[in-house]
């Protein structure tokens, strides 16, 4: 199992957290120190949480179950996308779009809507239509792909979420927690532990801190498909 030290925390900036105004009094149990008004996350507790997230994502894909990865921010949505292809996980790197999981059928309809388009964009049937419908055609394609081409082969719902930025992705937590999906979240010192299942106190605004975390949990989930895959070549 792949594991992240203290050292790799570290020079990825992990422990950086918000302005010390901007704190929920609720993570005050993971944060070391308060240096220039900045809160300092304890890397030994988030070393430990990624190591315990770690292991929760590794027997989870040795279950054959998946995952979604939520992450729209700018900082975020590179590396969710990058990430997610890896281990064919879904993700959503765009806005979210209320109702994604709590309206599963509406998008399961969208989701129809826009492999219609793209076969239509692949049989040059767009080059067939009047301009002005062919360009709305092309502009509703390209609008429905920015928002669900990472989920487009998500048959149902997933069995787990990774999340980067609680604050931001609210409206999706509050729908996993509707339908019972466990949420693994990189939590910076804004947010609020307990709308999570597992969290992983770390700065989720830094590049790097973000890709760090990813990275590892993703390995994880990798090498526990890898070994479903053994086993069924046995």
């Amino acid at each position: 199992m792949a594991e992240i030290n203290l050292a790799q925390l570290l020079e990825a900036g992990v422990h950086f957290g918000h302005k010390a105004y901007r704190w929920n009094p609720k993570m005050f149990p993971y944060i070391y120190t308060e240096r220039n008004n900045i809160h300092i996350l304890d890397l030994v507790q988030s070393a430990q949480l990624l190591k315990e997230a770690n292991s929760y994502c590794l027997n989870a894909a040795e279950q054959g179950k998946t995952f979604l990865f939520i992450g729209t921010k700018r900082q975020a949505s590179a590396v969710i996308a990058q990430e997610a292809t890896k281990t064919n996980s879904f993700y959503v790197n765009h806005r979210w779009l209320g109702g994604m999981l709590t309206n599963w059928v509406t998008l399961r309809s969208r989701i129809e809507y826009l492999k219609t388009l793209e076969q239509q964009e692949s049989d040059n049937v767009f080059e067939l239509l009047p301009k002005k419908e062919a360009a709305q055609r092309q502009k509703e394609l390209e609008k429905l792909r920015k928002h669900l081409n990472g989920v487009k082969n998500m048959t149902k719902l997933p069995d787990v979420a990774i999340i980067v930025d609680q604050k931001r992705e609210l409206t999706a937590i509050k729908e996993c927690r509707t339908l019972g999906i466990p949420v693994i979240s990189i939590l910076d010192t804004n947010c609020d532990p307990d709308l999570v299942d597992i969290p992983v106190p770390g700065n989720d605004d830094a590049i790097r801190s973000i890709k760090l975390i990813l990275q590892s949990l993703n390995d994880n989930i990798a090498t526990g498909q890898e070994k479903v895959k053994n086993l069924q070549s046995i």
